[in-house]
């Protein structure tokens, strides 16, 4: 049951991160008209460096893609997790109405690096 609950979680952590890589790149989800002032100036700031948002897409895109497929699900969330720590710090700061899901998001990520914590430790072997 736990592996079946696991397999389903990633699976919808996965899914939110392609789908928030895509977005990014065709503005499908409407911006909600009653964002706070601060993060209309981080949004603003973000779009000024030209760059960074395609990047942000395409890690959240590979990302989520590498979550996918079991075998690499340990790079997948390597990838993920610094756009995590991000997501947590917005919403921590700026935008507090999103910080539930952020943790939510959070925890899932950590559960799947837990799962895959023999990877990661022949790294600093």
């Amino acid at each position: 049951m736990k592996r079946k609950i696991f397999t389903v979680a990633t699976v919808l952590f996965a899914l939110m991160f392609i789908n928030g890589g895509l977005n990014k790149f065709f503005n499908y989800i409407p911006v909600p008209p009653d964002l706070p002032a601060e993060m209309v100036k981080v949004n603003t700031a973000l779009m000024e460096i030209v760059w960074l948002m395609p990047l942000i897409a395409v890690a959240e895109l590979v990302g989520g893609v590498l979550l996918l497929i079991p075998k690499l699900r340990a790079l997948g969330a390597i990838v993920i997790f610094p756009i995590m720590v991000g997501i947590v710090h917005i919403h921590a700061t700026v935008a507090l109405s999103g910080l539930p899901l952020a943790i939510a998001l959070s925890v899932i990520l950590l559960w799947i690096m837990w799962e895959d914590k023999a990877k990661y430790l022949q790294l600093i072997k």
